[in-house]
């Protein structure tokens, strides 16, 4: 096995499979949990990534989810997916199962098939999230919509912002 920087992933790993920023089209941010997941949506020059909305993930409506995100892909022109991965999570082997699930059931609608996803670290989206949410004192309800929907605005910036960085010729690490 060979080590290679994260860029040479985006590049040729087949785990990190996406388009260049420099593509036309947008991008979808998902930070997947088990009963939701948070979106969050790039600006049309993939440079800033806003808030969108929380989808209520069950079993029974994956195919639902499905046809919202191909509605999502179609009305912001969306060329590819950013899924928060929990990489280095050593000790919760279930959030990795839960992604990889997710995933997998998205597959299987057959909804989506031309849409492109790659996966990226996640660790701390949502720890940074809760810390800026922490001062507003929400209701628990609001509080848990909105660090979902703000963790993928995290997973989705830093992608950008490192895709961005890679894409100007910039040493991203």
């Amino acid at each position: 096995m060979k080590y290679v920087k994260p860029l040479k992933l985006l590049i040729l790993g087949d785990a990190l499979k996406t388009t260049k920023v420099s593509v036309p089209g947008r991008f979808l941010g998902l930070d997947v949990g088990d009963k939701y997941v948070g979106l969050a949506v790039s600006d049309p020059s993939n440079m800033i990534a806003s808030p969108l909305s929380v989808l209520l993930r069950k079993k029974t409506n994956i195919d639902l989810m499905a046809t919202d995100f191909q509605n999502l892909v179609k009305a912001f022109s969306v060329s590819g997916l950013v899924v928060g991965y929990p990489f280095g999570k050593l000790n919760n082997v279930e959030d990795v199962v839960t992604v990889n699930l997710f995933i997998e059931e998205l597959r299987k609608t057959e909804k989506l098939k031309d849409a492109k996803y790659t996966y990226w670290d996640e660790r701390l989206s949502s720890k940074t999230v809760e810390l800026m949410l922490k001062p507003l004192k929400l209701h628990p309800v609001q509080e848990k919509t909105m660090l979902d929907k703000f963790a993928a605005v995290v997973i989705l910036q830093e992608y950008l912002d490192y895709a961005n960085r890679h894409v100007n010729g910039e040493p991203a690490e």
